[in-house]
């Protein structure tokens, strides 16, 4: 998710493309055990929902959205006169992006991007925080790419869970466009995120909750989301030396009120969908 290279076996491979273009799933990321993520292409390929409007009321200055996909957030915001550009690396990904109005660039968040420095607000949305598989390194890059007390927003699982893994984005539908290569990715809850945000100079400033009743997965019931301020005259350590695959995941539902509820991890057997994220 090297930062500049060989991006088509992970998020640009065919599985992820073709979902995007057709604006459906299913679509997974698959372990090499059998476990399976799904993945809400649907939403994804949505306008941006109630959810997603918590987080874009939140934010200030120009706005960097890493990991756009297929570009509701950055399309959401430049209807709304709000500066704001998404990364991706697929080039569907930017391609639809474009297509719906916004500006998107295919780059990895690892890239040289434009702008370094100076942009407001970082989204992490979707899961993204799991880029690279390395949290703590992503969360050192992003600080990298905001102004001196930018904000980001990050996007947590509902359980509390803190883990690295290898995966590969799977259709489910077997044959050749079934399945990309292996890449790092993580899953993490907002109590694992605010440990790797207090390591990486980050502060939070706000969480909060969505309930989602009608979302198109029934199990996902709230989505859960984290505001950090980098500190202030905090030496942020630097991220040069860290080394993470680019890669980046992409969120349109009913009118609800923040709630906030406990969170649970849960067991899966290989093979069958995780339901907490």
């Amino acid at each position: 998710m090297s930062p500049t290279t060989n991006r088509a076996p992970t998020w640009g491979a065919d599985p992820y493309a073709d979902a995007l273009r057709s604006g459906r799933g299913p679509l997974f990321l698959r372990r090499p055990d059998g476990w399976l993520l799904p993945l809400d292409v649907e939403r994804w390929c949505a306008g941006a929902d109630v959810a997603d409007l918590s987080a874009l009321r939140r934010c200030e200055g120009p706005v960097l959205d890493i990991g756009c996909g297929p570009g509701r957030l950055v399309a959401a915001l430049a209807a709304r006169g709000r500066r704001a550009l998404g990364i991706d690396v697929s080039e569907a990904a930017v391609t639809r992006t474009v297509a719906i109005g916004g500006a998107a660039l295919c780059r990895s968040v690892f890239d040289s991007l434009p702008d370094e420095g100076s942009w407001g607000t970082a989204l992490l949305l979707d899961g993204n925080i799991g880029i690279g598989g390395d949290p703590r390194a992503l969360l050192l890059r992003t600080a990298e790419l905001l102004t001196r007390r930018g904000l980001l927003i990050v996007e947590t699982t509902a359980a509390d869970v803190d883990e690295q893994v290898q995966v590969r984005v799977d259709s489910g539908h077997g044959g050749h466009r079934a399945a990309g290569a292996l890449f790092p990715w993580a899953r993490v809850g907002t109590p694992a995120l605010l440990r790797y945000a207090a390591a990486a100079g980050w502060a939070p400033e706000e969480q909060w909750s969505v309930a989602e009743p009608r979302t198109h997965r029934p199990e996902a019931a709230e989505r859960r989301f984290v505001a950090l301020r980098r500190r202030a005259r905090a030496a942020v350590p630097r991220s040069r030396g860290a080394t993470a695959p680019p890669s980046s995941n992409r969120a349109d539902t009913a009118n609800s009120p923040a709630v906030i509820s406990s969170q649970r991890t849960r067991k899966t057997s290989p093979g069958r969908p995780v339901v907490d994220s």
